[in-house]
């Protein structure tokens, strides 16, 4: 099984590149999950009949939201978190609510879960990071969590840090700032440490493999990166996979997709 990952920014936008529907058929997914739609599923000029199409859109018109197209229907879909978790968590902040943004979906296959997200950006001034911190990456660890117990999770989609000094090009220089702040990668130590691993790790090590590049500078050409982009899975997966991968030279988003294929049985 392939699964790909990929903020589109703009599912509309990268579609009249005319980049999109071609990368999706070249590599022919058996999932993929898109991030950062900016889009209502009834917006999208994108139609391939082989997949369903399942939409989280935010309430606001034109922002965040994410998607997954797959072969498989899954045994269900559901959209952000469960009631218990958010009644126990505040997800507003004066940016406005999380909850509502369409940053999360869950379908459940035979085998595993699958969690799309679309992790909150802290800001440039951080005011987003105390209720990133406090409520959702919590949250979020709490729902793959409860997942867990069930069966194996696979999560992918853009985390929003670097969890590393290998995962961005400028480790120095960004201590402290948005992506790379301490707060951040403890969500992601916390991941790993809940029992999930970092596929990408499994077989690459080192810096200079990144997915999401500045507009400023030629950043991208120059790889002046940073890798937010991420598969994780259950442990009790990892002996499966097969192969996780950056797909670096794919064009039409400020984000190459990631890939993920793994033999299920």
């Amino acid at each position: 099984m392939k699964i790909i990952s990929w903020n589109v920014n703009g599912i509309r936008a990268v579609h009249r590149k005319n980049l999109l529907v071609p990368f999706i058929t070249e590599h022919d997914p058996d999932i993929i999950c898109f991030q950062e739609t900016k889009a209502q599923q009834s917006e999208s000029p994108v139609n391939i009949p082989v997949y369903q199409e399942y939409w989280n859109s935010a309430e606001k018109k034109g922002y965040s939201g994410t998607a997954i197209f797959t072969k498989e229907k899954p045994i269900s879909v559901t959209y952000g978190f469960s009631e218990s978790v958010n009644k126990k968590y505040n997800f507003k902040d004066s940016f406005g609510d999380t909850s509502k943004e369409g940053r999360v979906i869950t379908a459940e296959y035979k085998k595993f879960f699958l969690v799309n997200v679309y992790t909150p950006n802290a800001k440039d001034d951080l005011g987003r990071l105390p209720m990133r911190y406090d409520n959702w990456d919590p949250a979020f660890l709490e729902h793959c969590n409860e997942l867990q117990k069930k069966k194996p999770v696979i999560m992918c989609g853009d985390f929003n840090v670097a969890h590393t000094e290998d995962d961005l090009a400028r480790p120095k220089q960004n201590i402290g700032n948005k992506g790379f702040t301490n707060k951040e990668r403890i969500g992601i130590d916390n991941i790993i440490t809940a029992g999930f691993a970092d596929t990408f790790r499994l077989f690459t090590q080192g810096n200079g493999h990144y997915t999401w590049w500045s507009h400023f500078g030629k950043s991208r050409e120059r790889n002046v990166g940073w890798r937010i982009d991420y598969f994780f899975a259950s442990k009790k997966l990892t002996s499966k996979i097969n192969q996780a991968k950056i797909l670096p030279d794919i064009m039409g988003s400020d984000h190459c997709p990631v890939s993920l294929e793994i033999d299920l049985g």
